[in-house]
């Protein structure tokens, strides 16, 4: 038993949210850019199953349950918000061409899957060892990512064909064998090398790893907020859950809509430097910002960048 619930309803939960991903992984399979409509819809999708999931936990276990899987799945949305931003500028920073990221994040969510489960159940006692340390550093690498995202973004939008001198790969070649070219989807290649074949990671995967450890970052912030609400674990955990899920849908309507609005790139980055100063301020001085007043913040900022890119268009653009 987890809690009053079963094994076999934890496992009937895994197997479906399997089910849906390699529906989604079919229906994406080719190596093209989501469109707005196609993000709009999985959101959707996503977004009913976790309200469905609400009604069974409801008329099987109570109403009480059900208000508490909502509450936490509501705020792991609200907290999740940062997640899209960072992501954003991770691609940037790794050049990952738009056709590219639906793979990574599709293989991110299924780490996060099990990264997950192990951190809840570990709860309070991973936060209060390294709560502090991973926020203060993560804190930095996101207004790393933040000023890296900007220099991207006053560049050329040229794809990047040689990863040799890339600092991903600089820092990963002094750990295992990195090739420093993209080869389509693949994370691994083999390459012929004098007399053996060597597999080597391609800068794809080791974007990749930085995914997984962003959400593994992010999930210091918001474990101790679920916490607060119900320490119980099969309602942590579904909750987290369909919120990571919606949340990647949510990232390729903002990616979409990134493409046509030429001043919401921009915004994206002001929000990054607050989500980092947010993370450090929460340690340096023990401030912490309400969800729901983070949301409104972001959400005023992606407001200015959608109205300054409809009013302010850029120059020769439809």
């Amino acid at each position: 038993m987890i809690g009053h619930y079963t094994y076999t309803e934890f496992g009937l939960f895994l197997a479906g949210v399997i089910v849906c991903l390699i529906v989604d992984l079919k229906a994406h399979k080719e190596n093209q850019a989501i469109s707005m409509k196609d993000s709009l819809v999985w959101s959707i999708v996503w977004t009913v199953l976790a309200l469905f999931f609400a009604v069974y936990i409801a008329l099987f276990h109570g109403t009480g349950d059900a208000m508490l899987y909502l509450t936490g799945y509501l705020l792991e949305r609200s907290l999740s918000i940062d997640n899209l931003f960072v992501f954003m500028a991770i691609f940037s920073a790794f050049a990952i061409r738009d056709e590219l990221q639906h793979r990574v994040l599709f293989w991110g969510i299924v780490g996060a899957i099990i990264l997950r489960m192990i951190f809840l159940g570990a709860g309070n006692t991973l936060v209060l060892l390294f709560g502090p340390y991973a926020m203060t550093v993560f804190g930095l690498f996101v207004l790393w990512t933040a000023w890296k995202m900007w220099q991207q973004m006053h560049k050329d939008t040229e794809e990047i064909e040689d990863y040799t001198n890339h600092w991903s790969v600089t820092w990963t070649r002094k750990l295992f064998p990195v090739h420093n070219k993209l080869e389509g989807q693949s994370f691994f290649v083999k390459i012929q090398e004098d007399s053996r074949v060597v597999r080597k990671a391609t800068p794809l995967f080791l974007c990749l790893v930085v995914v997984a450890i962003c959400d593994i970052m992010f999930a210091f912030d918001s474990v101790p907020a679920i916490l607060v609400i119900t320490q119980d674990l099969f309602l942590i955990y579904t909750s987290n859950i369909f919120a990571v899920l919606g949340m990647r849908a949510m990232y390729f309507l903002m990616a979409a809509a990134k493409r046509y609005l030429c001043h919401l790139e921009k915004a994206v980055i002001v929000i990054l430097v607050y989500i980092g100063l947010k993370m450090l301020l929460s340690v340096a001085v023990n401030i912490h910002i309400d969800p729901m007043v983070s949301l409104a913040i972001v959400g005023i900022l992606l407001m200015g960048g959608v109205l300054g890119s409809l009013i302010w268009p850029e120059k020769g653009a439809e």
